[in-house]
Parts: C-alpha cells; sequence; structure tokens
C-alpha cells in the first residue's frame, strides 16, 4: 500500500458517507467507472490528477485531510468554515472580511464592535 492510499480512502469514504452518496453516485458525478471509488476506498487506487481533482471538490475534502494526515482536523466546524472560505471568489472574501471581524471582535469581547451594530 501507498503512503498516500490510506488517507485518501479513509476521506473519501468519510466524506462520501456525510454527504449520503453511494459509490455509484460519487463514480457518475466525476464520470468514472465505479471501481476506480471502490479501489480508491479500498486503498488500491493510485489515482491521477485528472480523477483525484474533481474528486476531492465533489466531495469537499480539505486537502489537509490527504496530503498532511498527521495534522489532525479534530474540529469539523473550523474545517467547514475553511472550506467555505476557499470556495469564495476574491470578491465574495473581500466582502466578508470586514463582517468576520467584526462579528469575531463581538464573540470575543461579548459585545458588538461598534455601537449599533451587529
Amino acid at each position: 500500500m501507498q503512503e498516500f492510499s490510506q488517507p485518501l480512502g479513509d476521506a473519501v469514504k468519510k466524506a462520501r458517507g456525510e454527504l449520503g452518496l453511494t459509490q455509484n453516485q460519487v463514480a457518475d458525478q466525476i464520470d468514472v467507472d465505479v471501481r476506480t471509488v471502490m479501489n480508491i476506498e479500498n486503498y488500491k487506487g493510485n489515482p491521477k490528477m485528472e480523477i483525484l481533482f474533481p474528486l476531492i471538490r465533489a466531495l469537499k475534502i480539505d486537502s489537509r485531510e490527504i496530503f498532511h494526515p498527521e495534522i489532525r482536523l479534530d474540529n469539523p466546524a473550523v474545517s467547514k468554515l475553511h472550506l467555505l472560505i476557499e470556495q469564495c471568489s476574491e470578491d465574495e472574501a473581500a466582502a466578508l472580511i470586514p463582517i468576520i471581524e467584526s462579528i469575531l471582535s463581538a464573540l470575543r469581547t461579548g459585545r458588538p464592535s461598534r455601537p449599533g451594530r451587529l
């Protein structure tokens, strides 16, 4: 088994389960044979980038789970927030920055950062 096979297989199984998708549905979504998904989940797959890239995106997998499995991603809320931000356009991210800063300030101090706001 290749050193990346288990983190990849585990991440795919977990993400697919969380999304409530079957192996067939994932295969259809990324336009591959179902055996490809099965092999990846059974640590037998060595997918090319043409398969890996759409698979990770379709299942909304944080790539750190695959490429840096030693990093524990035990905080699902932070992981989800990270993925949402990664999916933003530059304009969306720029618009969100002051909002997030204000909300974080309010959460950390227990009150809004500016009177009358939030």
